[in-house]
């Protein structure tokens, strides 16, 4: 079964139908069909975080996105400990060059970790990193 990391920014596009990525947010799920989908607790903070703000509705079916993927089994969230952390902050201060958030590092980290090339993003990090972004127009 196919194995992809599932970003903030996918997330997003997924329930925010204002979102300029949700119309391909929802043919690249199609297109994926039955795979297994990788996320982390870091990520699913900066999703919440940034639904924060797009009112209630939003914010409410952002909560209930969440509570789904923890009951879903196609769904691996990947849990926030120190150790982690420490890792992405430490790949974080190796890069001065980029621009990666440490949610990125974060990300790429997990992405080594469990042999994964594609990402539900849009997010040009994923490319410069090597990795392939599924929601990217390039």
């Amino acid at each position: 079964m196919k194995t992809v990391l599932a970003d903030t920014g996918y997330w997003i596009a997924s329930i925010n139908p204002k979102d300029q990525y949700h119309g391909k947010a929802g043919k690249v799920t199609s297109d994926l069909g039955h795979c297994r989908i990788i996320t982390s607790e870091i990520i699913l903070v900066e999703f919440l975080n940034a639904m924060s703000g797009f009112g209630k509705e939003l914010r409410v079916a952002a909560y209930n996105l969440t509570i789904s993927l923890r009951e879903n089994v196609n769904v691996d969230i990947e849990p926030a400990t120190s150790a982690q952390i420490r890792k992405a902050s430490d790949y974080y201060s190796e890069r001065p060059d980029k621009s990666w958030s440490l949610t990125d590092c974060s990300s790429f980290l997990l992405m080594q970790k469990r042999n994964i090339s594609e990402a539900l993003s849009s997010d040009h990090h994923f490319t410069q990193a090597g990795y392939k972004a599924l929601l990217s127009d390039t």
